[in-house]
């Protein structure tokens, strides 16, 4: 690469197909399937962030192999995942939108080619996530005031008040924690 300048129309090409490909994967794949908002901020800045050093340390050789791709990777998820815990599903999307980060800056290949790449991961995100392949079941923990129902012969006694309490269309439940002595049940709901 020529190091003489940054902003050049290979930059400019790149941090569009970057942008385009993040607004796609974020707003019509993510948003649509869990309906949160709180991670685009997170989603779009760490993507941001990773293509512009990538880019930057491409230019100016700190990229000499793979390796240093996944070493950026490293880091950047050693200093994102110690602070919070965080879903496996947002995990998964934030590792997703590094390697756009790094695909789209450093890939040697035609601007078609780093398309097709980009498009290639955000089809499958969409197939595999996007309630295409499965319905997403989703869960919820919640605190239950009463023992009495937890047997398993009223199983299906229970099943209808959380529905009627709760609203949700419960598929199954399973008890996470019995506390005899204050009478409450943790109770995680799994819906769709």
């Amino acid at each position: 690469m020529d190091t003489s300048q940054i902003f050049t129309e290979n930059f400019l090409f790149r941090i569009l197909i970057n942008m385009a490909s993040m607004i796609i994967l974020i707003r019509f794949v993510y948003y649509t399937t869990y309906q949160k908002k709180d991670s685009f901020f997170t989603f779009f800045l760490l993507n941001f962030i990773v293509f512009l050093l990538s880019y930057m340390l491409e230019k100016t050789g700190g990229f000499d192999h793979i390796g240093s791709a996944f070493g950026l990777l490293a880091a950047f998820t050693l200093l994102r995942f110690r602070t919070e815990t965080i879903s496996l599903k947002d995990m998964t999307y934030l590792f997703i939108i590094m390697t756009f980060g790094l695909i789209n800056s450093i890939m040697k290949g035609t601007y078609l080619e780093i398309i097709a790449l980009n498009g290639m991961i955000i089809i499958a995100v969409y197939v595999v996530d996007g309630n295409r392949l499965l319905r997403n079941q989703k869960f919820q923990t919640i605190d239950y005031p009463s023992i009495e129902n937890i047997k398993p012969e009223n199983r299906e006694k229970l099943i209808a008040e959380l529905k009627e309490c709760t609203g949700l269309d419960i598929q199954k439940i399973t008890i996470e924690h019995i506390d005899v002595g204050k009478g409450k049940v943790l109770i995680k709901l799994y819906y769709y």
